[in-house]
């Protein structure tokens, strides 16, 4: 039983190890596939992130940050927004800080620096337009459809794998803001971890050999 117990404890570690690997390199496909490399003052969020001088053009490069933050401001957050998301995400909003950034087949809303997740909260609340329609029905806007797509990029909270993962999926902004419906366009991935491996490997097929 001793045995078991410590191949169980094993194990666990190393998908913890194996997690924080996909972390680092999901984080790391944003500068594969965005162009990070400079931005506006007009974008507060990206121009915190932002390094360095000044070009001609009045951009500047930003860049994602590593920021712990402790899990009790995930549980804060929980007391406003429908608990329970896809733990790798959880574990991506808790370890780094980013601006929106475009992942070709999404928009990851961004996690803006702090010293709580009061700016994800706002980053989701955006539109409460949307917001008023898709909590009460268990979709969570995380992101947005690509380019200059309105479409929210939601977790379907209704339908939980056995890791407490869910779908991804797209949904028809002119359904919530005309007619108060919910209407899935398409299902993006069948888990938030599945999203993250496509957008990795998407990077990886977009940087040159």
């Amino acid at each position: 039983m001793r045995r078991l117990s410590h191949n169980v404890a094993t194990q666990a570690h190393i998908k913890e190890k194996d997690d924080k690997q996909l972390l680092r390199e999901f984080v790391a496909s944003f500068e594969k596939l965005d162009d990070p490399s400079s931005c506006f003052e007009t974008d507060h969020i990206a121009w915190e992130l932002s390094r360095g001088d000044s070009d001609e053009d009045g951009r500047k490069p930003w860049r994602s940050i590593f920021q712990s933050t402790d899990r009790s401001q995930l549980e804060e957050l929980y007391k406003e927004v429908t608990p329970g998301w896809p733990p790798l995400y959880e574990e991506l909003v808790l370890t780094y800080r980013w601006a929106t950034v475009d992942l070709k087949s999404y928009r990851l809303l961004a996690n803006p620096p702090g010293a709580d997740l009061s700016g994800l909260l706002m980053q989701m609340r955006g539109d409460k337009a949307l917001w008023n329609v898709l909590v009460p029905n268990g979709y969570l806007q995380f992101g947005k459809a690509p380019d200059v797509n309105y479409d929210p990029m939601c977790f379907d909270l209704n339908r939980r794998l056995r890791d407490g993962d869910c779908r991804i999926v797209r949904i028809d902004h002119e359904e919530v803001l005309c007619n108060d419906r919910v209407r899935e366009v398409s299902e993006i991935a069948p888990s938030f971890r599945e999203l993250m491996l496509g957008t990795i490997e998407l990077a990886a097929r977009s940087t040159p050999a």
